[in-house]
């Protein structure tokens, strides 16, 4: 874990619970794509940065979730790097308290305020064109989150963020967080196409084709939305709904799993019933959703 793994002459990775992308520079200068997971993750990158004798140039951000921004504030205090993020995933990045509150809809209690759903904040600049290095293309990938962004360096090497999950994270977890289901599965359909010397996904391994990965995440997601309309050929309420989703996929309840799955579900909810698949209505002052 935590290994510099070297791709081309510039573009590497570091292996970790969500992969960093290093990228090298002008001289001795390098920059991050994303910072994993915490304070302890960012020691480990500053590790191997002294080790190659590299300077710190910028982290780019993905996108916010603490499992990508939880090295930020400890290698921007050391370092003083500039670190960038996308639309409203800045927001998030410098007030991460906003990701708990998202996901439980509300003031996230104590069980939810924690570094694997709030990372601690860091002074994040807007991600524009001009301040990328030279040759790189920012990608909009959204759906796994508001406004995440994938970058393709000068090489042709393209670091895709969480819009992939592996095979054996999908069996094991069955539902993938997601924030926009539609835009998630147009990214996917776009991801299918794409073209690289190299792709790298966040939680999937390193390959040179991921047009089949594209394919069993767009299967996954199918596969979850039709077990809710399933579950819903008689009218159920959310918590019902959610119950049955744990059950049959042999997920455990917690209060983490409960704000991740639970906001998820109401995704794919909002995606059904915009597409005319489920309805929804109030009975007894109870919010009921039935196959349309």
């Amino acid at each position: 874990m935590y290994e510099l793994i070297r791709l081309t002459d510039s573009s590497c990775y570091i292996q970790s619970p969500a992969k960093i992308g290093l990228v090298r520079l002008e001289g001795d200068r390098v920059c991050l794509i994303d910072s994993g997971n915490d304070k302890d993750a960012g020691r480990k990158v500053r590790q191997i940065l002294d080790a190659n004798g590299w300077r710190l140039d910028a982290i780019y951000n993905t996108h916010s979730h603490a499992d990508h921004i939880g090295g930020n504030q400890y290698l921007q205090k050391q370092t003083g790097c500039r670190i960038y993020a996308p639309g409203i995933e800045r927001d998030f990045t410098c007030h991460p308290v906003l990701e708990p509150s998202l996901l439980y809809g509300g003031f996230p209690g104590r069980d939810l305020r924690h570094k694997f759903l709030m990372a601690q904040p860091s002074d994040a600049l807007p991600l524009t064109e001009d301040v990328l290095p030279a040759g790189w293309e920012r990608i909009p990938l959204p759906g796994h989150s508001f406004d995440m962004v994938g970058f393709r360096t000068a090489d042709g090497v393209v670091y895709l963020a969480d819009c992939l999950s592996s095979r054996e994270t999908l069996e094991k977890y069955r539902i993938g967080f997601l924030w926009d289901v539609a835009a998630y599965l147009d990214t996917l359909e776009r991801v299918k196409t794409m073209e690289g010397a190299m792709f790298v996904p966040a939680h999937a391994p390193a390959a040179e084709s991921v047009a089949e990965l594209a394919q069993v995440n767009i299967d996954a997601v199918l596969e979850v939305a039709q077990a809710i309309l399933d579950i819903c050929r008689e009218p159920t309420g959310f918590d019902g709904i959610l119950r049955q989703l744990f059950r049959r996929y042999g997920l455990t309840m917690t209060f983490e799993q409960h704000a991740l799955v639970g906001s998820t579900v109401r995704s794919y909810l909002s995606w059904l019933r915009d597409a005319g698949r489920l309805n929804a209505g109030f009975e007894e002052d109870t919010l009921l959703w039935e196959r349309a």
